[in-house]
């Protein structure tokens, strides 16, 4: 009798726990993998893939503008929100989909609940209540955005998780940010015919992005009808008798909106997951600690991806995934260099370096 049910059991189907759950199996180890909401994770659900896709629709805006010049004639043309929101949810869908039938196809046994860890090889289902044995535990629980609890009228202001499902497109909107995500979301909500403002603490965005990008890109999302404010951040938000919201800025002004979205950063989503009970070490973000081989503290137990905060990108995730196989069911110890890490971003202009 084998001492675990599992060889593997991963918490969270994003990118990285979807990558370690399938190769694991395929090198013939028993593999469970647990997600709560939906399987593809940030990336596939709330993250790249709609959001691309929201980019590329922000885009013919001015492709319109422009054709003219060219001898086109494009007369009559409108903009439809949930169309375009309707058939982004549904490639949405479609890609979750395909991730579950590479599981099922590798012979990963799927638990759609909330795993907790209650030790350092066991995890609890929450919805059965089941207790389930492993030899290793990966937590490929991924990231969430920051929403700041303390500050007056947070709750009226949305998210990029909310940004895909709005029932109807704003007329204006106030994006609180200054990093890819905020720059990224400030050119689709422009690009759709948004009155658009950004607001950012610092004195240029794209904090660590080359100097060079960062004043091209601040030029010319200003020059293409974005509102950019700096060196401030909400006091205060408000709702208006009409529906908008009024927020009042650590400057002394006011800038009213019918919609406000925090891209301020994000954080691990470790809330709850019982770490505590094996003794495993977090940051003060609450980010899972690892080495270079993706291994906590506690031996049985691994992390990849954005849970573990450090180059929070997809395909990071992934490669770190096929390290932490290699590592630790094929006999070929290794680690994932986070030294040079190329990153883009999506905005107007995209950039990359």
């Amino acid at each position: 009798m084998p001492q675990h049910t599992y060889d593997l059991f991963v918490i969270g189907a994003g990118s990285g726990g979807v990558r370690a759950a399938r190769l694991a199996a395929k090198a013939g180890k028993r593999v469970a993998i647990a997600e709560e909401y939906r399987i593809g994770g940030t990336c596939v659900i709330r993250g790249c893939v709609p959001k691309k896709l929201l980019v590329y629709a922000s885009e013919f805006g001015q492709a319109f503008k422009d054709a003219a010049g060219f001898g086109w004639s494009v007369e009559n043309a409108r903009f439809d929100w949930p169309t375009l929101r309707d058939n982004v949810q549904a490639e949405v869908t479609r890609l979750s989909g395909l991730y579950r039938k590479n599981l099922d196809a590798a012979g990963v046994t799927i638990f759609q609940d909330r795993a907790v860890v209650t030790g350092p090889h066991a995890v609890r289902l929450e919805k059965t209540s089941e207790e389930i044995s492993a030899a290793r535990i990966l937590i490929a629980t991924g990231g969430q955005p920051y929403r700041p609890l303390e500050l007056k009228g947070q709750e009226l202001a949305i998210t990029s998780n909310e940004a895909f499902h709005l029932e109807r497109l704003p007329q204006s909107i106030v994006v609180a940010g200054g990093g890819y995500i905020a720059v990224e979301f400030a050119s689709i909500f422009s690009g759709l015919g948004v009155e658009t403002n950004l607001l950012y603490r610092g004195e240029k965005i794209l904090r660590g992005f080359d100097e060079d990008l960062r004043d091209h890109v601040q030029c010319e999302l200003a020059r293409t009808g974005v509102n950019i404010v700096t060196g401030a951040v909400f006091n205060e938000i408000a709702a208006l008798p009409d529906g908008r919201r009024r927020a009042s800025l650590s400057n002394g002004a006011s800038i009213e909106a019918e919609q406000i979205m925090f891209a301020i950063g994000r954080e691990p989503s470790t809330g709850g997951l019982g770490l505590e009970n094996a003794g495993v070490t977090l940051a003060k973000n609450g980010a899972v600690a690892v080495d270079a081989y993706s291994r906590t503290n506690i031996a049985s137990i691994f992390a990849v991806g954005d849970v573990t905060d450090r180059v929070n990108l997809t395909p990071v995730a992934i490669r770190e995934a096929v390290a932490f196989v290699q590592s630790e069911f094929l006999d070929n110890p290794m680690a994932f260099d986070h030294a040079d890490v190329a990153s883009a971003v999506f905005g107007r202009p995209p950039v990359a370096c």
